[in-house]
């Protein structure tokens, strides 16, 4: 197992990509920590899934764009399995609003979630992350394409991808590496509002022929956290299909 007795705590890990990369590292047998805000019966039952399975995990309500917040969390799940072997920032939103209708407060709003979260994350959680450690942001690419109905979004994961690399330079001295996944369509959640003939559609334009799903991230993100990426630091690992070839 790749991820045997490591400690791994995923931020927005009760539902849709987060949930998956959650159920993923348990099977490798990680010991996860479920960070989560608003979907407490969907982490619950996260949890409930990984346990009746033989795994470990710990339930870590808060919300990340809170720095005490986020320091409370870390605190909890640090006090209970002493240290962090890998951070996945998955946590995020997506208003989906345009230039003519998005307000000061939404773009602050998700400036907060998205990215001032990742500064509130690292630095609360690298105190307890040791030799060989990973931090994984789940970024988007539309942090290079850009969105005509979202220019908050696409900005605050544009940032993400600043941090990351920052990150990567500043933690590499500590044998920590930091990098990035930049998910195409996924079917999650952002998706969910798509007909049937818009699916197709979709697919017909993915090289791979169709959606992506929480399973493509997951399996990447385990690569990153395991021993088999401790030569990658500071990089986007794009997961799309083929859609955007940078």
């Amino acid at each position: 197992m790749l991820l045997k007795e490591k400690t791994v705590l995923v931020t927005g890990g009760s539902r849709g990509i987060g949930k998956a990369i959650v159920l993923h590292c348990a099977r490798q047998g990680a010991i996860v920590g479920i960070n989560y805000h608003r979907h407490e019966q969907e982490a619950q039952d996260t949890l409930a899934h990984i346990i009746k399975q033989g795994g470990t995990g710990l339930l870590l309500k808060g919300d990340v764009s809170q720095r005490q917040q986020v320091n409370d969390m870390i605190h909890l799940f640090t006090e209970t399995h002493d240290h962090i072997d890998v951070l996945v920032h998955n946590a995020g939103i997506y208003q989906r609003a345009t230039i003519g209708t998005l307000s000061s407060d939404q773009w602050r709003h998700t400036l907060s979630v998205n990215l001032d979260s990742c500064l509130y994350l690292v630095q609360a959680a690298t105190p307890h992350i040791g030799k060989n450690g990973r931090i994984i942001f789940i970024a988007s690419q539309l942090a290079f394409k850009g969105t005509p109905h979202g220019a908050d979004y696409a900005t605050s994961k544009a940032g993400m991808l600043g941090c990351m690399r920052s990150f990567a330079l500043e933690l590499a001295p500590r044998d920590i590496t930091v990098n990035a996944i930049a998910p195409g369509t996924i079917d999650t959640d952002l998706i969910a509002g798509y007909t049937e003939k818009q699916r197709r559609q979709r697919a017909q334009e993915i090289p791979l022929g169709r959606i992506g799903t929480p399973d493509d991230i997951a399996q990447v993100c385990v690569f990153l956290a395991s021993e088999l990426s401790g030569y990658i630091t500071g990089e986007t690992i794009n997961v799309n299909g083929g859609l955007y070839i940078h």
